[in-house]
């Protein structure tokens, strides 16, 4: 008996997959376990496994279409069996819609000359016979010198132009632009499915979640060295977010409050702490989660987040690496950015936006030296968290990076 291979929720969050490449041809062989299709999933690309064995008959699914979760994929059986039943079935739903791969420009050119004259009220008001009000003098010197003698004002009586007008009269130049011949172009690109998911996840977090934010300047002189002389010692070399990661998972430990989850009726508030840690790829931002970050030393934490950030960028990461965070953190410092703003990743209720370490100059005893600085800020849903709480969590990581000595006592 034919059977019909369909697309299955592959992710817990996934509603279509985008068939990124065909893995078998019609009359191909196969077994159960293998590999049919390769589908781009809201959170990686994740490879299609056949569930029956036999010979495929027919391939619904082509390279480049975007499937619905029980749309046909491929029909498999014995050679020669009937299988136009299954293709009914599949022709009843709707229809997966290709999508073309390759980006599309559409260009137009315009060319448009403009000009345009400052327009010039007349000063003097003609009669009702058409004749201006000046001497025989003054349209004489106007007719010589060019001059539109409707556009004087006269100063005379009546309004009279008179010989002076004219002598002091500057016209008014007319502004003209000159003609430019532009481009106008544009291209898109089909959007992939995690970029689809993650601005489904940031509107619903957005728009849901009550934001504020709370930003503490944290001294970074002690950090710094402690980094240097760990760095100088060690192979595992240790950045300055592995230090952030250390202290935030600290700082939940005493303040629990903050390591919590926003469920409508209740608030879960979690006992582990697994931190989420943004990373950007080509299509936008995922973020792997480093678990018990709490109980596990810098180094640990350097080798783990550095092998993620590795999968995110080879597009390896699996769904399990990106499940379970109870608090996330966002750093731009890398690129220069002093201070921002971060969306709340569900169903966190905070996230730690990270800047970067910045020059400055302070009263040290009494002496005027240079400094390190680092802003943070806390992003929190004030569903579930409120400001004293989210103030007490920042001074806890204030006191683990000013004193980096308390993270490995």
């Amino acid at each position: 008996m034919a059977e019909a291979i369909r697309l299955g929720r592959m992710t817990d969050t996934m509603e279509e997959g985008f068939v990124a490449e065909i893995s078998v041809k019609v009359g191909d062989t196969i077994k159960v376990g293998d590999t049919i299709a390769e589908v781009e999933t809201d959170k990686a690309t994740l490879p299609l496994e056949s569930y029956f064995a036999g010979e495929i008959l027919h391939l619904q699914a082509k390279k480049g279409d975007s499937l619905k979760i029980g749309d046909l994929i491929a029909v498999v059986g014995k050679k020669g069996e009937k299988y136009d039943n299954l293709l009914t079935a599949a022709s009843t739903e709707k229809p997966a819609t290709p999508v073309e791969e390759k980006p599309k420009t559409v260009a137009a050119t315009t060319t448009e000359k403009v000009t345009t004259q400052v327009a010039t009220p007349l000063a003097n008001t003609a009669t009702n016979d058409d004749r201006v009000k000046a001497s025989p003098l003054a349209k004489k010197i106007a007719e010589e010198k060019g001059i539109d003698i409707r556009t004087v004002k006269g100063s005379g009586e009546d309004g009279r132009i008179v010989k002076r007008d004219l002598e002091s009269f500057v016209p008014v130049a007319t502004a003209t632009v000159k003609p430019f011949s532009g481009k106008e172009s544009f291209t898109e690109v089909r959007v992939s499915q995690m970029r689809k998911t993650i601005a489904k996840r940031l509107s619903d977090s957005f728009f849901t979640a009550p934001h504020f934010y709370l930003t503490a300047d944290i001294a970074m002189d002690k950090a710094v060295k402690f980094r240097t002389e760990i760095n100088a010692v060690s192979e595992q070399k240790i950045s300055f977010n592995d230090l952030v990661v250390k202290a935030v998972a600290l700082a939940l430990r005493e303040n629990p409050a903050v390591n919590v989850n926003w469920q409508g009726d209740t608030i879960r508030f979690n006992q582990h702490i697994h931190i989420g840690v943004a990373v950007a790829v080509e299509e936008g931002l995922v973020v792997p989660v480093v678990r018990f970050a709490d109980a596990k030393n810098i180094g640990d934490i350097s080798t783990e987040t550095k092998a993620l950030a590795q999968k995110a960028s080879s597009k390896k990461l699996l769904p399990e690496d990106m499940q379970g965070n109870t608090f996330t953190i966002s750093n731009l410092g890398m690129f220069g950015i002093e201070e921002f703003t971060a969306i709340i990743n569900a169903p966190d209720a905070c996230i730690l936006s990270v800047g970067a370490l910045r020059d400055e100059v302070a009263f040290v005893n009494e002496q005027v030296q240079p400094v390190k600085r680092m802003k943070v800020t806390l992003g929190c849903d004030h569903r579930a968290v409120d400001g004293a709480v989210g103030a007490k969590f920042l001074q806890s990581v204030r006191k683990f990076l000013e004193e980096p000595m308390r993270m490995v006592l």
